[in-house]
């Protein structure tokens, strides 16, 4: 992942065609990586979700069929790891106290099917460059009100649609989803992505004490109809 950040500002980022961090040094070596970037610690925390659905759009719009950097992570890396993942965590998922029962129904078809739904997000649309985890926290807007994507270490080939629906899914109160969708201009395929994005979302409500994953149940259950 580190590699795969280093070789983006390196390859990548001077013509990726959104904002970005300024990087200053880059290195790659048997001990390890190292990246000086531009400092956006003054600009404001994550984006608008209108505006950051645009900027996604404007990503993967230039890149559609033209992502060709061959070290690039490819669709399904990691697939087997994430489907066990999720099968040993369901257990103790299911036992809490902040699912509601339809999300809850829903996490329980997933087991023993990740990979199954891994494979089914290659349909959802044409490959394009991926940041690969477009969730607010991964964003900074400027005083301008531009919006710059950060930390790139799962930048990948994918459906764009794939980053969006993590967007919404991660970062976005749903009574605000429409504003996002609304600015992407489309949300074609995003019902072949969303199981996936949904197992990313079960497993990071997991890493929270119990009763405190409530937001991620709302987002939960609007993902669920979109399905």
């Amino acid at each position: 992942m580190f590699e795969s950040e280093v070789r983006f500002y390196r390859e990548i980022a001077p013509v990726v065609g959104v904002r970005v961090p300024e990087c200053y040094q880059s290195e790659s070596g048997p001990e390890g990586t190292l990246l000086v970037l531009e400092d956006l610690s003054e600009w404001a925390p994550g984006a608008e979700p209108g505006a950051a659905a645009q900027v996604l759009r404007e990503l993967h719009d230039r890149w559609v069929g033209r992502a060709d950097w061959g070290w690039l992570r490819p669709l399904g890396a990691g697939e087997d790891l994430v489907a066990d993942l999720y099968d040993r965590t369901w257990p103790a998922l299911a036992e809490r106290s902040d699912l509601s029962a339809p999300v809850r129904a829903f996490g329980e078809r997933l087991v023993g099917r990740v990979v199954e739904i891994e494979k089914a997000v290659g349909q959802a649309g044409a490959l394009t460059l991926a940041h690969g985890d477009a969730s607010a926290q991964n964003m900074r807007t400027g005083p301008d009100g531009v919006v710059a994507l950060l930390d790139w270490e799962d930048v990948s080939v994918a459906p764009g649609v794939l980053d969006l629906a993590w967007f919404l899914v991660s970062s976005v109160d749903p009574a605000r989803w429409q504003e996002a969708l609304s600015a992407y201009g489309t949300s074609e395929g995003i019902s072949a992505v969303m199981p996936s994005v949904m197992v990313q979302g079960y497993l990071s409500a997991s890493d929270l004490p119990d009763g405190e994953a409530v937001r991620w149940n709302a987002r939960l259950e609007a993902a669920l109809e979109l399905l």
